[in-house]
């Protein structure tokens, strides 16, 4: 009933900048929280940050004062701006949706990979 699909990720030099967006579509239903997880080979998912529909939000520690989730409610969409990449953050980010009526969905993940 909901897809989620991700875009942006790619390779990216230590220190450099990276933008992931996420958009929701399909029947009609309303977007609660909006969230990007990132996994780690061999890991389980570890979330990132958190937007609610009112546009609070949380941060992992270890991302705070360099990412940047924000939202457009008007297109169901989630935004993540990566600033001063480390090594560590590489991993496959997903975006998850919470809807009603439809329940809580996935995106299918996009890889982001800081190396030099």
């Amino acid at each position: 009933q909901v897809q989620v699909v991700e875009s942006g990720g790619g390779l990216v030099q230590p220190g450099g900048s990276l933008s992931l967006s996420c958009a929701a579509s399909g029947r009609t239903f309303r977007v609660f929280d909006m969230d990007w997880y990132r996994q780690f080979p061999g890991n389980q998912r570890e979330l990132v940050a958190t937007i609610t529909s009112d546009g609070r939000t949380t941060y992992a520690d270890s991302v705070k004062g360099r990412f940047t989730i924000a939202r457009d409610n008007a297109k169901n969409t989630v935004f993540l701006q990566m600033n001063s990449l480390k090594p560590e953050d590489t991993a496959v980010y997903y975006c998850h949706a919470d809807t009603e009526p439809w329940g809580s969905y996935w995106g299918q993940g996009t890889q982001v990979t800081v190396s030099s």
